[in-house]
């Protein structure tokens, strides 16, 4: 593990255990745009490395930091991982994202309001593209339209923000052929982020013809994690399930 003082925005490396070239994923905890969730961060980036990827934990700006910020921090951390991609046997073309909750909501929106990097730019972080390889969204905020997280959406806009700028980070909307294609998990029984939340940015995927895995199991609280001995609330075995799933997920990705 190791703070990176060079990033220009506040990431943590777990390096991968291999000598190969892998896929590397950048880790968003949940929180609602308030806190970073811990139970989101370290024991994530330490499941990731056991499969032999390198992963960062990316503790982006919240409030009383509003939007834009969080999305800058989610770009410039796609930017320096792809630039110093070699620094950690890292595949550049292999650079994943995942969030849960709030953090999925930044995942998604990084994953649809990405740019192709500014050629001219003195900082050759900022030549690199923000579009991240991979989605991995764990029972996601994803609309500040509908059936959506009013904590997250007020810490990242403000109270009562405007229909334009709701619509503009309601993340199913944002879906082309470009996104990345994506891992969602969520519970039928979440009562603080609802499941059609990620029902909705799946079936926005499916009709830009992006693939996408979804699963969602039948019971477990919001903000499970891995669902195991790491989780503030009580494991649910069938949602402990989601990290093998995704573990096969992310090798047929290439990672």
């Amino acid at each position: 593990m190791e703070k990176l003082q060079d990033a220009g925005v506040d990431l943590t490396v777990f390096p991968g255990p291999g000598k190969e070239r892998r896929g590397a994923v950048i880790i968003c905890p949940g929180g609602g745009y308030e806190i970073h969730a811990p139970h989101e961060a370290e024991p994530v980036a330490e499941w990731l490395n056991r499969q032999g990827l390198t992963a960062f934990i990316l503790r982006y700006r919240f409030a009383p930091h509003r939007h834009p910020a969080p999305l800058e921090d989610a770009a410039r951390a796609v930017r320096y991982v792809r630039c110093h991609a070699a620094r950690w046997k890292v595949d550049p073309q292999h650079i994943g994202i995942l969030g849960f909750s709030a953090g999925g909501h930044l995942a998604a929106t990084i994953g649809t309001h990405f740019d192709a990097g500014q050629a001219t730019a003195s900082d050759p972080v900022e030549r690199m593209s923000s579009r991240p390889d991979a989605l991995i969204l764990c029972y996601p905020v994803i609309s500040l339209l509908k059936f959506g997280h009013v904590g997250s959406m007020e810490n990242l806009l403000g109270p009562n923000p405007p229909e334009e700028l709701r619509r503009e980070l309601s993340n199913d909307l944002r879906v082309t052929a470009a996104t990345p294609p994506a891992f969602l998990w969520h519970t039928a029984s979440d009562e603080t982020v609802p499941v059609e939340q990620s029902l909705m940015f799946a079936e926005a995927l499916g009709k830009s013809g992006v693939s996408f895995e979804l699963h969602v199991f039948p019971s477990g609280q919001h903000g499970l994690g891995l669902s195991d001995a790491t989780s503030l609330f009580k494991p649910v075995a069938a949602v402990a399930q989601w990290t093998k799933l995704c573990e096969v997920w992310l090798k047929g990705q290439g990672f």
